[in-house]
């Protein structure tokens, strides 16, 4: 997990101490959970969280809906982040979509090779390719 969250979109907890409990106590109806500890957004994105930091990425199907991801635009680092605001950008050879965060917080670190090698996206949803 650890060299996923080195690659990864991190939002900080340092905030907001009581981000975990205010993400998902008072809005699980909003989210889909999966197995495999993922929470869903109706928009195709996901976060995960361990020990109060997020990594965010789009679901298997919206990936596979786009087809070959050409292009992908992130948050910079240290950028303040509110629930459902757009975040980036994400192009392929069929459409355009915007990211948008399921969570609130700050960007600690962002996956830059998603953005030099978008089609990591395609290859490795929730490894290589988490935004």
């Amino acid at each position: 997990m650890a060299s996923i969250l080195t690659r990864s979109i991190l939002f900080s907890a340092a905030r907001n101490p009581s981000f975990h409990h205010r993400c998902f106590s008072t809005s699980l109806s909003r989210f889909t959970t999966s197995s495999t500890g993922r929470y869903y957004t109706k928009k195709h994105e996901w976060v995960s969280i361990n020990n109060g930091v997020g990594t965010v990425g789009i679901s298997e199907f919206a990936q596979e809906s786009l087809g070959d991801i050409v292009y992908v635009e992130l948050p910079e680092v240290d950028a303040e982040l509110s629930k459902g605001d757009s975040v980036g950008a994400i192009e392929s050879v069929k459409a355009a979509s915007d990211i948008y965060t399921p969570v609130s917080g700050k960007v600690t670190e962002k996956n830059s090779a998603v953005e030099e090698t978008p089609a990591l996206i395609n290859k490795s949803t929730y490894e290589k390719g988490t935004i």
